[in-house]
């Protein structure tokens, strides 16, 4: 929820990669400033402009899509017209637990726009990330105090590479078209425990300090807008709900592998810490 287009895209090709879920084509503005794995395509275009697209997707299937990265209707066009025939969308839990947000209301419409777009779908609904404290990372390396408010509020992290894995099922296996999914990760874990867990893997001590909503919205807002940075702490502590907080078995079930625990990321991605 919230953050990492970037990590998304990455890990949803390594796990069709690794799975062997081929022949993979996978879209970038420049491919000679980036590198895929063995037997990826890399094809060059841009979300923000639809035409580019045509060639990119020519003889494409199936489609992983991140949404708000270009106008998404005509992204839609033209998977369409060039004979894509369905497409997973990664949304967001809020547009079921918070529809009253902006945020929550542009992912509900780019979900209504691929539900009519002449193509098969299945949209994922993820909870707050695991890699959202990356947002710290600078403050620890430089062995300053972390800051956050709603200290003591769990929600369900779910890993990226969970993500990542439902949605490779979702493209290659039968029964997920026309399906949404929920997935969380496998328990609730608080702003204060999740730097515990921090400090326990870096072998040292990180100060938190629990700061009021207040002071929260002053720093996010230079960094995501008023209306973004309101969203971001009704969802992660200001105005929570039981159906945002439930832990459920979707990633497990329909991956038939256990949902990572958040410590697992952070052995993970500890580098970026110290």
């Amino acid at each position: 929820m919230w953050r990492g287009h970037r990590e998304r895209r990455k890990r949803s090709t390594e796990e069709l990669h690794a799975f062997g879920a081929g022949p993979l084509r996978a879209l970038t503005r420049d491919r000679t400033r980036v590198s895929f794995p063995d037997g990826v395509e890399a094809a060059e275009g841009d979300f923000a402009d639809a035409a580019s697209l045509k060639q990119a997707l020519d003889g494409v299937g199936s489609m992983f899509l991140v949404s708000r990265l270009g106008p998404d209707v005509d992204v839609l066009h033209a998977a369409h017209q060039t004979g894509v025939e369905h497409v997973v969308l990664v949304s967001s839990i809020t547009v079921q637990t918070h529809p009253h947000l902006g945020p929550a209301a542009e992912n509900l419409a780019v979900e209504q726009l691929l539900e009519t777009s002449g193509m098969d779908w299945t949209i994922l609904r993820p909870t707050q990330f695991a890699s959202n404290p990356l947002l710290w990372a600078a403050a620890i390396r430089g062995n300053q105090p972390v800051q956050a408010p709603f200290a003591d509020i769990g929600l369900p992290t779910i890993h990226p590479a969970d993500i990542a894995s439902v949605e490779r099922v979702a493209l290659t296996e039968p029964g997920h078209r026309g399906q949404r999914y929920a997935p969380t990760g496998p328990e609730q874990v608080t702003a204060r425990q999740q730097v515990a867990m921090l400090a326990a893997e870096l072998g040292r001590e990180i100060e938190f300090a629990e700061i009021s909503r207040e002071q929260a919205r002053s720093n996010m807002v230079a960094a995501f807008g008023e209306e973004a940075a309101d969203a971001v702490l009704d969802v992660t502590g200001g105005d929570v709900n039981d159906e945002l907080l439930e832990v459920r078995d979707t990633a497990s079930r329909i991956t038939d592998s256990p949902a990572r625990p958040f410590g697992q990321w952070v052995a993970e991605n500890a580098t970026a810490f110290r």
